[in-house]
């Protein structure tokens, strides 16, 4: 089956934080008269994640949306603060750092993904993204000089699911004018990008930056980066 449009997962993928998580947040809550050990703070930041839910709110008014996004942050955010989020000042602390994710200064782009994504622009594919973000991400991609270079943008709290729900990939490929069988998904995480992707109908490979060689199933090629992904296209 022909290859009509690839779509690609943001953080991890396309761009990460400047520098380490806990490192910021330690930075920035030095600020407001709060102590946190960098490595620690990432530790439970990890951990928050991994137990909080999905990053989507089904149902959710969008005049609500942005509420809703900022509690799911503030739950994550407490978490990893540990016994700094009583600190009367960590409301304040918080906001600042919801705002700092928010700029491209807090993020940097692989350098290989613009070319990548130029690439498979001119060998006549359509261009997605597919992430688990928030509003912020179409402010970041624009910022970070992405959103041009991209056809649609799918976010799951705006479509209200996350991968590794099919749905999500499916929203996408709609707005692609693309079928399932007819694509093909690269992401960084097995269970979120891989599986998500295979259990939509799409093919799938693991961007894998950092090789931490997973185990992955049958048949999905692992690579180092998107560059690489379009250099496997021609093979």
């Amino acid at each position: 089956m022909p290859l009509g449009a690839v779509t690609l997962d943001a953080a991890g993928t396309l761009f990460e934080v400047a520098e380490p998580v806990g490192a910021t947040y330690a930075r920035i809550a030095a600020r407001h008269g709060i102590g946190l050990a960098p490595a620690e703070v990432m530790r439970r930041f990890r951990a928050a994640l991994a137990a909080a839910p999905p990053l989507a709110f089904p149902g959710a008014s969008p005049v609500r949306l942005g509420d809703h996004e900022r509690a799911w942050w503030y739950a994550v955010v407490r978490r990893a603060f540990g016994a700094g989020a009583t600190s009367p000042q960590f409301d304040a602390c918080f906001t600042e750092l919801f705002d700092v994710f928010a700029q491209a200064a807090a993020w940097r782009v692989f350098p290989d993904a613009p070319g990548a994504l130029r690439a498979l622009r001119a060998r006549g594919l359509r261009v997605g993204v597919v992430s688990n973000f928030d509003g912020r991400l179409l402010g970041l991609l624009e910022h970070l000089g992405l959103a041009p270079l991209v056809d649609r943008t799918v976010h799951s709290t705006r479509v209200g699911v996350a991968k590794p729900d099919p749905a999500i990939f499916h929203v996408a490929l709609e707005a692609l004018g693309v079928p399932p069988s007819e694509a093909l998904h690269a992401g960084d995480d097995v269970m979120a990008d891989v599986e998500g992707a295979l259990a939509a109908g799409l093919r799938a490979v693991l961007i894998d930056r950092e090789e931490r060689r997973a185990a992955l199933p049958p048949g999905v090629q692992r690579v180092r980066s998107v560059a690489e992904l379009v250099a496997g296209l021609d093979s």
